[in-house]
């Protein structure tokens, strides 16, 4: 990551905030990384144009519970108005199949909700933390994100995932390091029919191994058996915990506990489609 191509990206970056806060506008707000940091600097934009910025957070099952309220703690950190909308989408947005196109159908439920929202509040634009290193995998939301014309602008910048990271730590974002958490339904193969519960054992599973220590944590769910994935350094230091993490996981009601051997990835369960990265 060069220094002096960051600069220039963040210089990019600022001119484009302070001309786009002008006007009111409305952040899409999950409370990680990318998020956290647009709104920040969003909010600081709008300190000098002295114009509001609303973030807005989607209260979602297919996230575990706990990244609702990280979210909160994080918006109070960063100073940023914020309100929460709920959004059912196994009912609303019709992804109970879980087809491939589920991020699409996912994406413009929730954004259509929050772009209701925004007129509701006269804010005149919504802006999300899309990336350019989104633009590189199989992200079929990003096509909502263009037909409702929503705003990104770190991938308007070329801002790359690690650079956002290096750019919230200079910001003091708390969840700077905060590893990528993906709704749940990507824990389950493309075609398998979805359900808050069998999410929920997911999560509960992520959570237990993550407790132990790990960064990276997919739970890859295949009826009763589940396909772990960690970083490949962590995996000597898994099979040091295999007992516990077999015994709860069990406990949790899977029967068939296993390693991949491949490590953590993100997108896995993309394969099937096609595309690997």
């Amino acid at each position: 990551m060069s220094t002096i191509k960051l600069e220039e990206k963040k210089e990019k970056l600022n001119n484009m905030l302070l001309e786009i806060t002008r006007q009111d506008v409305m952040v899409a707000y999950s409370g990680g990384v990318d998020s956290a940091l647009l709104a920040a600097m969003l909010a600081m934009a709008a300190s000098v144009n002295h114009t509001r910025v609303l973030a807005v957070t989607a209260a979602t099952r297919l996230h575990p519970v706990n990244e609702l309220a990280e979210a909160k703690r994080v918006a109070k950190e960063l100073s940023v108005e914020h309100r929460v909308v709920a959004v059912d989408e196994l009912s609303e947005a019709g992804i109970g199949k879980n087809p491939p196109d589920r991020c699409y159908l996912c994406k413009r439920c929730i954004y259509e909700r929050m772009l209701a929202l925004a007129k509701e509040e006269r804010l005149a634009v919504l802006l999300d933390g899309t990336n350019a290193s989104d633009w590189r995998e199989y992200r079929p939301g990003l096509k909502a994100l263009q037909e409702l014309k929503i705003i990104s602008p770190f991938a308007e910048c070329g801002l790359e995932k690690e650079e956002i990271r290096a750019l919230a730590q200079e910001y003091h974002i708390s969840v700077a390091h905060k590893p990528a958490s993906p709704c749940m339904a990507t824990r389950f193969p493309y075609g398998v029919e979805l359900s808050y519960e069998a999410m929920q054992q997911a999560a509960k599973a992520e959570q237990f191994v993550r407790g132990k220590g790990f960064y990276n944590v997919r739970v890859r769910v295949y009826n009763n058996l589940v396909r772990l994935e960690v970083d490949e350094t962590d995996m000597p230091r898994l099979l040091s915990k295999k007992q516990e993490i077999t015994e709860e996981l069990k406990n949790l009601g899977y029967t068939y506990i296993t390693l991949d051997l491949e490590g953590f990835r993100s997108g896995s369960m993309d394969y099937d489609l096609g595309f690997q990265y």
